[in-house]
């Protein structure tokens, strides 16, 4: 079960370039940030890479140069020791560490660190490696990026048909780095909700902060996002990730957001009583008028005023007549009509 309100994943990803050093800076700025978690991306290049796979066409732009996949990938894969290290520096600073996992014996090796499983995008026809995940019985956060409905479906079937009482939440994502926003397609996350009745949650890839504070607003309970310590780092991810300080924007944003959102029901706040004395207008006398005279329609005016009946009354007290004297532009009570 993930925190009441909304879960913000700061994921770094590989954005550490494989230097363990950079991946603690990570943390100490998603800590700072105010993320509830941090995630890295845990693999073993050779498990999960031919050694024919390309770059993607970003990675080549974001890289500046072409090389295997496999090469690339091997370049930012951090040790399982890095790792150990890592949850531990994360649990000395009170934010909580994820990995995704990209192959079975990371699935296996991340078991005693995560509490929970996250589950990206490419990896949602492993049906394996979905299965596998699911006989870990931790709660899973799935990305459905490059997905469609049937794709979703048939993952969430294979990890049930493993164990049907795991804990999945969905994410909406795009893959691609960075995501124009004419791709993002954030009403697909309500499609998500409203077809599997699942939590669901965003994974952004757009350069600003805009889209995750609107999937907030919308119903989002996860957010991701990638950050880096600096865009201008070599890498395949940088460019499309928020720095630091863009980070704590974002989570502020949200925060202020999930505030706004409030309860749903419709009612005066605390601090609107107050206000409510003086813009409310109320029923006042427009002339001097002595006690037994009877009121008439011309008589009463509608103002602003502290004191004063609410106009709801003005048909009540039209042809009654009053026991109290007023004053003009004083404000009629129930004293001017009423017996002590």
């Amino acid at each position: 079960m993930l925190k009441k309100g909304v879960f913000i994943i700061a994921e770094a990803g590989v954005n550490h370039n494989g230097d363990v050093n950079l991946a603690y800076k990570l943390i100490d700025e998603a800590k700072e940030a105010g993320a509830d978690a941090v995630k890295f991306q845990t693999f073993k290049a050779e498990k999960v890479l031919s050694k024919y796979t390309k770059m993607a066409d970003y990675q080549k732009k974001n890289l500046g140069k072409e090389v295997s996949q496999i090469e690339m990938v091997k370049s930012l894969e951090l040790s399982y020791n890095d790792f150990e290290k890592l949850k531990n520096y994360c649990d000395e600073k009170g934010i909580i560490f994820l990995s995704s996992p990209f192959d079975k014996e990371s699935v296996d090796f991340l078991d005693k660190l995560v509490p929970y499983y996250k589950i990206p995008s490419g990896e949602i026809v492993n049906y394996p490696y979905l299965k596998h995940i699911a006989s870990k019985n931790k709660p899973i956060i799935m990305s459905t990026g490059m997905a469609n409905l049937s794709n979703v479906e048939k993952a969430l079937d294979t990890i049930y048909s493993v164990n049907n009482t795991v804990e999945i939440y969905l994410l909406h994502c795009t893959t691609n780095y960075p995501c124009p926003y004419d791709e993002v397609n954030l009403k697909a996350m309500l499609t998500l909700k409203e077809v599997f009745k699942l939590p669901v949650g965003y994974s952004d890839h757009t350069l600003g902060i805009e889209v995750p504070i609107a999937a907030v607003a919308i119903g989002a309970q996860i957010i991701e996002k990638h950050f880096t310590l600096d865009k201008n780092l070599l890498g395949p991810d940088h460019k499309a990730s928020l720095e630091p300080n863009e980070l704590k924007a974002m989570v502020n944003a949200i925060r202020n957001i999930e505030k706004a959102l409030g309860n749903g029901i419709k009612k005066p706040n605390k601090s609107e009583k107050e206000i409510e004395k003086v813009v409310r207008k109320k029923l006042v006398a427009t002339r001097d008028i002595k006690s037994g005279e009877t009121i008439s329609e011309k008589d009463i005016a509608i103002k602003r005023s502290n004191i004063g009946l609410s106009p709801d009354f003005l048909e009540v007290i039209i042809g009654k007549k009053i026991i109290k004297n007023i004053k003009e532009d004083e404000g009629f009570t129930w004293e001017h009509f009423m017996e002590d």
